[in-house]
């Protein structure tokens, strides 16, 4: 059975997820340091992680399984899925992928030298009403791709 395991601290699509997953009957991780409501969804197990900079993550990488799907925008923690066989996410609905993981990687780091450089300063634009839309199309197909998984 696919799940979805999301990290949620700063989640911008957590209805969206919920909304998706309602339509399949998947279960639904939110992994947080906390801060975040509960849902009332049965669908919705909220997973408190303790503070820290990569206890979601870890959790998250630890409990993923095959064809189980990632909601998250670190680049690191969407390596570590795709390493287990599984789907990760953006929140605008941007896949990642085997073939683009390494270069996401490359130019993550590239970009932090940059900011801490002082070269480059604020971070990314803005969420939209588009992001929102192509990320519940993109979790849809996902899930979809992911169900077909042996």
């Amino acid at each position: 059975m696919v799940e979805i395991y999301v990290d949620a601290d700063a989640c911008p699509v957590k209805d969206e997820v919920l909304r998706v997953a309602s339509r399949h009957d998947l279960k639904i991780y939110m992994v947080s340091d906390g801060g975040i409501r509960p849902s009332q969804s049965p669908l919705v197990e909220l997973v408190i992680v303790e503070q820290g900079p990569d206890a979601a993550d870890d959790w998250i990488a630890d409990h993923i399984q095959i064809a189980d799907i990632c909601i998250t925008s670190d680049i690191p923690l969407a390596a570590r899925c795709l390493e287990r066989d599984a789907f990760a996410l953006k929140p605008n609905g941007d896949a990642f992928t085997n073939d683009g993981i390494g270069m996401a990687l490359a130019n993550r780091d590239l970009m932090q030298d940059l900011r801490d450089s002082g070269e480059i300063t604020g971070g990314p634009k803005p969420f939209s009403k588009s992001d929102r839309s192509v990320f519940l199309n993109r979790l849809e197909t996902t899930v979809q791709a992911a169900k077909r998984q042996p």
